[in-house]
């Protein structure tokens, strides 16, 4: 075990999700009422590994008074971002090209200079990844898990999941009204790269026909017979929710731009796709909707402000005990902690054997 701390960094890295200046909060007051002294580090890590980058202070000190209000605000008001990772950090070379090159090392580095004696990473699997390098390098490091997709293993949920989810469920239910009344298909394409939470839960919960996910490679013609089994029985709308990182079978993920130097791959487009091959085969009009980043903004929910909150005042707990190399976590009602290392290459993705898949069966959604 390590001993309690007495200055804390804070970095926010990766997509960002609605809670997570309620996670910052939390930190700086739980801290402060153990006399402990925060400051955070603005864009992921750029604020130390490409500082002139940053608008404003790189590392700026964060105070009870520097966070009052926040919580309840989307974004993060240190900023992120998804293209500073320091494990493959993009360098230019002497000829003008680009590569990546591991700065873990020298980021430890720089916050031992800093004089922080710890560390809270609030992210996502590469921000996770990314702490767990850093506990290696023999710093004190808390991860927060950070995820609107919900896909972080070894926990039930992670803030930003219910607020994407109940924005998505907002416009089916709006396009539900304009589907009926034209007779049309709406194909609505929600985030979820590898996994089908948020595009599961959202049309459950908006009554949508057809769901496809990147758990199961869909039948497109599966899902038109669906569509005119509906039209038989007098339904003549039909809403089909499709998970950026859905695949039709025998086919390919919709890609918009490749992984490159600094960048991993974008995803994007399956809508369009499902649109026009539905509209093929069944001589109706259809039309495609991408939510994309409008599921990141916005305020957090009242229950992601509570579990951000929550998290926050865990990972100062953690520290205090000494503990290191460690994320927190939500299992049942309570929170815990499991070790960096054990998140290493997975995810949690949708069951395809679990109770939400079976209840959108039983309800006569088409999965594909």
């Amino acid at each position: 075990m390590d001993p309690p701390p007495n200055r804390i960094a804070i970095t926010t890295g990766g997509g960002d999700a609605p809670g997570l200046n309620a996670v910052i909060r939390a930190v700086v007051l739980a801290a402060g009422r153990l006399g402990w002294e925060c400051h955070g580090i603005r864009d992921g890590f750029n604020g130390l590994l490409a500082p002139a980058g940053c608008l404003g202070e790189p590392v700026v000190p964060l105070s009870a008074d520097a966070v009052q209000g926040i919580g309840h605000l989307g974004g993060t008001i240190l900023g992120s971002t998804n293209r500073g990772n320091p494990l493959r950090f993009p360098v230019r070379q002497a000829d003008g090209s680009m590569a990546e090159q591991d700065r873990c090392g020298e980021l430890a580095t720089l916050l031992r200079k800093r004089g922080f004696d710890a560390l809270v990473a609030i992210g996502g699997d590469g921000s996770m990844e990314i702490a767990e390098r850093l506990h290696r390098h023999g710093l004190v490091v808390v991860g927060v898990p950070k995820t609107i997709d919900n896909d972080l293993d070894h926990t039930i949920q992670t803030f930003g999941f219910d607020s994407a989810v109940g924005f998505a469920t907002e416009c089916i239910d709006r396009l539900h009204t304009t589907a009926h009344s034209q007779h049309r298909v709406m194909v609505v394409e929600v985030m979820g790269r590898y996994a089908g939470w948020i595009a599961l839960h959202a049309g459950i919960a908006a009554g949508a026909h057809a769901i496809v996910l990147p758990e199961i490679d869909f039948d497109i013609d599966a899902v038109a017979a669906a569509i005119a089994r509906r039209d038989a029985a007098g339904h003549r709308h039909a809403i089909v929710v499709a998970a950026e990182g859905a695949q039709p079978r025998g086919g390919a993920r919709a890609v918009q731009a490749t992984a490159g130097i600094g960048q991993a791959e974008r995803l994007g487009g399956i809508g369009a796709w499902v649109e026009a091959r539905l509209a093929e085969r069944c001589g109706k009009e259809c039309r495609s909707v991408v939510l994309g980043h409008l599921l990141r903004g916005g305020s957090p929910s009242a229950f992601d402000r509570v579990v951000a909150a929550r998290f926050g005042a865990a990972a100062v707990r953690a520290l205090a005990r000494g503990e290191s190399g460690v994320m927190v976590t939500l299992g049942g009602q309570d929170i815990g902690t499991v070790p960096l290392a054990q998140l290493a290459g997975r995810s949690r993705r949708v069951p395809l054997d679990g109770d939400t898949i079976r209840t959108a069966l039983e309800l006569g959604i088409c999965l594909g």
